[in-house]
């Protein structure tokens, strides 16, 4: 007569993360190790989320910028089109990973409206929970 053994299995079910998640684990720790071996904290000033959240949003603001113009930097088809980047405007933003210098890009003739850090905007939360969710 066979034995049929229940496997049971020890602590809680693993949760399945509410967010996609775009980066693997080997990734996750490979950044977390260079961290560590660069001597920079995981938080607090200069800290490895507060580079993050910088990089993440300047990186979006830029797409969104290419987005309005309808092209990419340096394609000849901004050339003669009316509207182009302009630089950068420096904004200082309040975050929970603390307060965070961007280099917000801008249009020649002003009409881009951000959306990931408005115009006026002084203060972003909850932008942790999405860097992590990275």
């Amino acid at each position: 007569m066979e034995e049929v053994l229940d496997t049971v299995e020890v602590g809680r079910p693993r949760r399945e993360p509410e967010e996609p998640q775009f980066l693997d684990a080997e990734a996750i720790e490979a950044l977390i190790a260079q961290a560590r071996e660069q001597g920079v904290e995981l938080l607090g000033e200069g800290g490895l989320l507060k580079q993050m959240t910088k990089a993440v949003l300047e990186r979006a603001l830029a797409e969104e910028l290419t987005d309005h113009l309808g092209y990419e930097v340096g394609d000849s088809a901004g050339n003669g089109s009316g509207n182009s980047r302009n630089g950068y405007t420096p904004k200082k933003l309040i975050t929970e990973a603390g307060t965070l210098d961007l280099d917000v890009p801008r249009d020649r003739a002003g009409t881009h409206e951000p959306q990931i850090v408005r115009k006026g905007q002084s203060r972003l939360d909850g932008i942790d929970k999405i860097v992590i969710g990275l």
